[in-house]
């Protein structure tokens, strides 16, 4: 290394090797967060998508026909209910119950997953109380 000692060959061979080291664990990293967790990531898409923390709310009060929950969410459509409910159900987070009367009555309740939501819903509330 030219007019160094061997000290200073050695300080500057150490130093050269910390910074190739602390590179590629700088390079390890870097983590694609979108890929982090995918359950979570799952979760917040589901949850995350307009009014389903209301309709989650409505239904910790219990069993409620589709127009039981419509009349205490009247901004939302008729639509997007049937669009959520039909997602919820598919992620097992509540169950359609039909009962066989004239006429048909058709209610939807939580499931245990659904009602493991609670807390959830809770604390998001108490933060949108503090923070919103």
């Amino acid at each position: 290394m030219g007019n160094l000692c061997e000290h200073e060959e050695k300080l500057i061979l150490l130093f050269v090797s910390l910074l190739i080291r602390d590179r590629i664990e700088m390079e390890v990293c870097v983590v694609d967060y979108s890929r982090m967790c995918p359950k979570y990531e799952s979760a917040i898409e589901l949850l995350g998508k307009k009014w389903s923390g209301l309709i989650i709310r409505v239904l910790l009060g219990g069993p409620r026909r589709f127009k039981d929950i419509k009349a205490q969410i009247p901004e939302m459509s008729d639509r997007m209910l049937t669009e959520r409910i039909k997602e919820f159900e598919e992620a097992g987070i509540l169950n359609r119950k039909v009962y066989p009367e004239t006429p048909v009555r058709i209610e939807y309740e939580l499931t245990d997953k659904g009602r493991a939501l609670e807390r959830v819903i809770e604390s998001i509330q108490h933060w949108g109380e503090t923070w919103m």
